[in-house]
């Protein structure tokens, strides 16, 4: 998977996790659909964000929202879930495509890796020109035109080529936030909202703005150890600069979707506003995972005691519905292929308790000291049944 924002299941919640993760099997499966078994290994975090923002805004029922029940797959143990069904899913998939290959012509372009060899290379060009059209395909069935899509993409090498010492780093942005900003958009039209089309416009704008800038941050001294273009070297910008630009468009889409309306935003408020927030952290090497309560604690547990905030999380009770050894097996199998068992959380293919991934990063006992609201303590925002926004948040804290 990639994508810049990756939530932290336990900021999330029981609740929202279930959304995101619903959002994610979508367009996974949008993408199979339409475009078929191999399209999927495009999934990404941050393209299940248009599905999010479709059904936010959408009425129930409508054709930009919808759930429906998809079967077992190895990513949730071999169950079944309940899924994102809708043009919103089928939007992510169309841009999705687009996108994904855009960064396939970008590595063949630097010569990463086995992409340096003429024929992988020209192999991967077949691949993306594939994705193109049945993006195009996809955009043209919920009224999309991803011409725009491939117009920026077209762009930026030109725009890369011209870029110098003391080139504004906003100029190499704009074919990004361009594209980001079309996108988000469209997603208003879907959900029958055109009203909201101009303020997520610029949500999206500054979006794939952070998405360029993180993208550079994250890439620079691997860039620089194999002498790839970034941009962050190539005009000359410090580290510092990068940060204040990308904390004013953390800020500048907060802004921004305070003037959308929405049927359900708390998910969308969650990935765009906290978990924006905590991508550019990660991304700047700060901290990124900072609040003190485990979602899933008891009311009244004790601090630092097992369940209770900053402490271990006591041990799930047996389960009676054991695998047998072969399926179990089999789901293992699923699970290592997928990469299930580094990252996230994941049933035990026996046992069926849940397990946290050999690459957890969240350090759940680091309490930030900025309040007991939002992304502290209380975590209101993730928290089951709270519809507060965090519009009355006077804290510290990125609210």
């Amino acid at each position: 998977m990639f994508g810049i924002v990756r939530p932290c299941r336990h900021r999330l919640g029981e609740s929202l996790a279930s959304q995101w993760m619903a959002h994610l099997c979508g367009l996974c499966l949008a993408l199979r659909k339409d475009h078929g078994q191999f399209a999927r290994i495009v999934t990404n975090y941050d393209g299940l964000l248009i599905s999010v923002l479709t059904e936010a805004q959408a009425a129930p029922g409508g054709a930009g929202a919808g759930r429906r029940t998809a079967g077992p797959c190895p990513l949730r143990g071999m169950r079944t879930a309940s899924v994102a069904h809708g043009e919103g899913a089928r939007l992510a998939a169309a841009v999705s495509l687009v996108l994904a290959s855009a960064k396939v012509r970008d590595h063949v372009a630097d010569g990463d890796g086995l992409l340096a060899r003429r024929p992988v290379a020209l192999a991967a060009r077949r691949i993306a020109g594939g994705w193109d059209a049945a993006g195009a395909r996809g955009g043209s069935a919920v009224g999309f035109d991803t011409a725009v899509l491939v117009d920026a993409v077209d762009r930026q090498g030109g725009i890369e080529a011209l870029a110098g010492p003391g080139t504004p780093l906003l100029t190499v942005t704009e074919p990004t936030e361009t594209a980001t900003a079309a996108a988000f958009a469209h997603t208003a039209h879907l959900a029958g909202r055109p009203a909201n089309a101009v303020p997520l416009a610029e949500a999206g704008r500054l979006f794939g703005r952070l998405a360029h800038l993180l993208d550079a941050v994250e890439d620079r001294e691997a860039d620089a150890a194999s002498g790839a273009w970034n941009p962050l070297t190539a005009t000359g910008t410090p580290l510092a600069e990068a940060r204040r630009l990308a904390d004013d468009a953390v800020h500048g889409v907060r802004l921004a979707l305070r003037e959308a309306e929405f049927t359900d935003g708390r998910l969308v408020h969650r990935l765009l506003v906290h978990e924006l927030g905590a991508s550019v952290d990660r991304a700047f090497g700060t901290v990124s995972c900072a609040h003190g309560s485990h979602p899933y604690a008891p009311p009244g547990s004790t601090p630092g005691a097992p369940g209770g905030p900053g402490g271990p999380m006591p041990p799930e009770p047996p389960r009676r519905d054991r695998r047998g050894l072969l399926a179990g097996c089999a789901v293992w199998l699923g699970l290592a292929c997928t990469c299930q068992m580094c990252c996230g959380t994941f049933e035990d293919p026996w046992s069926r308790q849940r397990r946290d991934g050999l690459c957890s990063q969240c350090d759940c006992g680091n309490c930030g000291d900025c309040c007991d609201c939002c992304d502290c303590c209380n975590n209101c925002c993730g928290g089951d049944g709270c519809d507060c926004g965090c519009d009355g948040c006077d804290c510290g804290c990125s609210c």
